[in-house]
């Protein structure tokens, strides 16, 4: 082993991406990807319970987007709400290359592709907890993360195809779509 080098969690999540490109998740062992980034397996299994965990690992944005909507004056809508919290998520998301490499892998592979919707529904139950506990009626709060979280990947996807996008505005120019598409939806009147 070298010496110590810190961000052993950013340390695994690199070379298991690394790996995960070079030789493919199915033939990756988490011995790999200890070896890559310079540490144990019994390092690697303080942070993550599997190799799939080192790509959905950790609840930071869950739990970034709760505090954040515990900011939000009480009051305020169930979509404003969350979209204010979705605002607040740069600070805890990967960089952009990563996230790019970490979506090549998962659509590459049907088993990731299962987990990243498990976390998905994970995260809209936890949202949806949360717009209920502010006072919001739960079909309302229901919808309100549903259309959320459509204007969260929307607003992700911009952010990541242009390194000048600020997350914030993604998120606004995402919200400006979902108005958009509602009033074309909206039955004329009679």
């Amino acid at each position: 082993m070298a010496r110590w080098e810190g961000d052993t969690r950013g340390r695994l999540e690199r070379a298991a991406l690394e790996l995960f490109d070079e030789q493919g998740y199915d033939r990756t062992t988490v011995a790999q990807i200890a070896r890559r980034a310079n540490l144990t397996e019994r390092s690697f299994y303080r942070w993550f319970s599997d190799k799939r965990e080192v790509l959905f690992g950790g609840d930071e944005l869950e739990e970034r987007f709760l505090a954040a909507m515990d900011a939000v004056p009480a009051g305020t809508g169930a979509l404003p709400t969350l979209l204010a919290s979705f605002a607040a998520a740069p600070e805890v998301l990967r960089p952009r290359d990563f996230l790019a490499r970490r979506a090549g892998v998962i659509a590459a592979n049907p088993p990731l592709r299962e987990r990243e919707l498990i976390k998905l529904v994970s995260l809209s139950e936890a949202l949806t907890a949360a717009l209920v506990r502010r006072g919001c009626e739960r079909r309302t709060a229901r919808l309100a993360t549903d259309a959320g979280l459509a204007v969260l990947r929307l607003a992700t996807e911009r952010w990541m195809a242009d390194e000048e996008t600020d997350f914030a505005e993604a998120v606004r120019a995402g919200a400006a779509d979902l108005r958009t598409v509602i009033t074309e939806a909206a039955p004329p009147n009679a």
